[in-house]
């Protein structure tokens, strides 16, 4: 029988060497490089120029790069010629720019002020219609100008779709290094950020809390797998989970005042609530199975889950407080690692056909279902907030890479660091 805990109890997903624990300092700068690489085009991108930030290369930051790359990675936008000297208080010769193929153009400067900081700005021109859509000023210091830059997409990306934007937003994700792994938060490129754990034993299925001060996750630094929580802020941690057996799988309710974990404590691994802070400990599923991986519904009223009681690991859905359990997956004979949309109408999870693992999403009104990788050897996808694109893990160039996807599947970007395998992905809220 197919064990789909194995994601979970064994030491890692791919069983990375492991040796004695080794922690580290919390407030480390993470020295992550991403190499981005994007494939795919969108039917409906619009065309976009950002132009180069006056006094830019003074700040240490591409500014307008960053902004560029935000946009083209969220598969919305195609970005057009941006040639030409430009800033917010330009008047555009809308009739170039048009002739370039933009529809829209961004441009903006990154002044140094007296005391330190940078006065960043932007403004953003409607090209079509010759009008002036707005910008914004932003006084940060040097260490927040990738954020600033972050920003300014968001409110591009917002201002010409409707949709919020997740630029500014972070991600969580482990890195491994010959035996060293690494948990890290970083902007939502993969890039800047903080080290939250050093060790020579494996971390794995790190999980946001939903008010994004907090991460859960499974450390195997004592020998064995036992859930943490960790404060993003100070660095401070606690284990919440560290039965007898093995303890895995933390997800955080909506609320962010509860966990649900996979816990064996008591025989086989079963599902259990307990408080985000440890204790009050129940159980909450019942069978003779495997169950595993849950996590909450967006309106925390269902656990959806895995569980080989059909005779496969298959995705289930049960009310939150327990009770009988619905399958969900009824397509192929083994999926995995549910993830539900923001808005709770779309599942992604991971199917494997043949030899072959892939990101799949299913609609859960309709039951339609739409494979989105073009890789055979994918893991843990996670909706980012806006529910627009999904982060996965997967094997590229011979090495372990993040991807993001769109919900349709064509736009696609790999990330991908030199001497760095990068594994288990989670996408934060809102908010920083």
């Amino acid at each position: 029988m197919v064990n789909p805990t194995e994601a979970h109890d064994r030491p890692s997903r791919r069983q990375w060497l492991a040796g004695a624990l080794a922690l580290g300092a919390w407030p480390a700068v993470s020295q992550a490089q991403f190499r981005v690489e994007i494939s795919g085009v969108g039917a409906n991108q619009l065309p976009v120029a950002v132009a180069k930030f006056r006094e830019e290369d003074r700040s240490g930051q591409s500014i307008s790069g960053i902004i560029r790359a935000d946009l083209e990675r969220s598969g919305a936008f195609r970005i057009v010629d941006s040639s030409g000297d430009l800033d917010e208080n330009s008047r555009p010769n809308y009739g170039d720019w048009r002739g370039r193929g933009a529809d829209a153009l961004v441009a903006g400067s990154a002044a140094r002020l007296a005391d330190g900081r940078f006065d960043v700005r932007y403004k953003l021109w409607d090209v079509v219609k010759g009008a002036d859509q707005g910008g914004q000023a932003l006084a940060v210091v040097a260490a927040d100008l990738r954020l600033a830059a972050h920003r300014i997409a968001d409110a591009v990306y917002e201002k010409l779709t409707g949709d919020k934007g997740v630029f500014s937003t972070r991600i969580a994700y482990v890195t491994k290094v010959a035996n060293r792994y690494t948990l890290r938060i970083t902007d939502a490129d993969g890039e800047g950020g903080q080290v939250a754990l050093n060790s020579t034993q494996p971390i794995i299925s790190p999980s946001w809390s939903p008010d994004g001060k907090s991460l859960a996750y499974v450390s195997f630094e004592s020998g064995k797998a036992v859930v943490w929580t960790q404060d993003v802020a100070s660095g401070e941690r606690r284990a919440v989970a560290n039965f007898r057996g093995s303890n895995s799988a933390p997800a955080w309710s909506p609320d962010g005042r509860t966990l649900a974990v996979t816990l064996s404590r008591d025989g086989g691994s079963q599902l259990y609530l307990m408080d985000a802070r440890g204790g009050n400990v129940r159980r909450i599923t019942q069978s003779s199975a495997i169950d595993t991986e849950p996590v909450f519904s967006p309106d925390g009223k269902h656990i959806f889950f895995v569980s080989d009681r059909g005779g496969g690991p298959q995705i289930y859905r049960m009310p939150a407080g327990g009770g009988s359990a619905d399958r969900v997956t009824f397509t192929g004979n083994y999926n995995i690692s549910p993830a539900v949309s923001p808005d709770g109408r779309t599942l992604a999870y991971i199917d494997r056909s043949g030899n072959e693992l892939k990101v799949t999403t299913m609609d859960l009104a309709g039951g339609a279902v739409r494979t989105l990788s073009d890789t055979t050897d994918d893991e843990r996808p996670s909706f980012a907030p806006n529910g627009k694109l999904i982060i996965y893990a997967t094997r590229g160039q011979g090495r372990d890479v993040l991807m993001t996807t769109t919900l349709d599947g064509r736009i696609r970007t790999r990330l991908l660091s030199s001497g760095v395998d990068v594994r288990e992905p989670i996408w934060g809220p809102f908010g920083r």
